[in-house]
């Protein structure tokens, strides 16, 4: 392998200005194999399964889902958690890498992902088939630079859905990080000790998030859209999500400055409100 191949499979590319490089497309060059190779490091498995517990299971179970579409796989944790905790699972993503990756964690822990790769905005023409309940974890709504694919996502996930199904999807909390400035527990969702993360630019329109692991010094980043929380809320509503619960750091009572991260449970279902009354 020459020389510059080697830089193109293991380093990033934002070009002469990163805080200028906002648009979707780009997070095909940012989940680099070098990268890729180094995330699992950043979540820690073992951690992240103990700070989240069982709380997407309980969600799913408590809603009579079986059949799940998880649309961000990455390395595919949840993918093989649900799949453990005996879900029908199809893996997503839109990283051939991650993609790679979530299929050789699969295997060491003794179950076939069934992967497809797509891109969100085309979803429903790559995976074929409606589920009860689509899940897109680890803040990778946020790479959508553009409102247009924003809706159009929201809209391809609402469709893969059966009529009674639910979206389950999260976000770093922006609010904080714009109105407030940026801190993290690492409790949750990034729980590798031997990493450091923190916004290296925020403003309204950019997140630019840098990565460095201790063990060789290796820097990366992740450019993203940094979503308020109600913004969020309303594209599901508008969408045609029915109704909307969001949870912070797994909490349905939260002050909104204190959690890390939102968690939407968005339901398609049809509720009369009305009659409710």
């Amino acid at each position: 392998m020459s020389k510059s191949t080697s830089k193109t499979i293991n380093e990033q590319d934002f070009g002469d200005e990163p805080v200028e490089c906002r648009e979707t497309d780009h997070y095909r060059n940012e989940y680099v194999g070098g990268f890729v190779d180094k995330w699992d490091d950043l979540i820690d498995w073992d951690s992240r399964a103990e700070s989240e517990g069982d709380f997407f299971i309980r969600v799913l179970k408590e809603r009579g889902a079986k059949r799940i579409l998880d649309v961000a796989t990455g390395t595919g944790f949840h993918s093989v958690r649900l799949i453990e905790a005996g879900f029908d699972v199809v893996s997503a993503d839109g990283s051939p890498q991650m993609l790679a990756k979530a299929f050789e964690n699969g295997r060491k822990r003794v179950h076939i992902l069934r992967t497809v790769q797509s891109d969100w905005r085309w979803l429903t023409r790559d995976v074929h088939g409606r589920y009860d309940a689509v899940i897109c974890l680890g803040n990778s709504f946020t790479h959508l630079f553009n409102e247009h694919d924003r809706r159009k996502v929201l809209a391809e996930f609402y469709s893969a859905l059966t009529h009674d199904g639910i979206l389950i999807l999260d976000q770093r909390n922006y609010d904080a990080i714009l109105d407030l400035g940026y801190s993290s527990k690492h409790t949750y969702y990034y729980c590798g000790d031997d990493v450091e993360v923190f916004p290296e630019h925020v403003d309204e329109g950019l997140a630019r998030f840098r990565y460095q692991f201790q063990d060789d010094s290796s820097v990366f980043h992740l450019n993203m859209f940094p979503l308020r929380k109600e913004y969020t809320r309303r594209l599901m509503s508008e969408v045609g999500f029915q109704d909307i619960q969001t949870y912070g750091d797994f909490k349905e009572t939260y002050k909104e400055e204190e959690p890390d991260f939102f968690i939407h449970c968005a339901d398609k279902r049809y509720i009369d409100h009305e009659s409710e009354d």
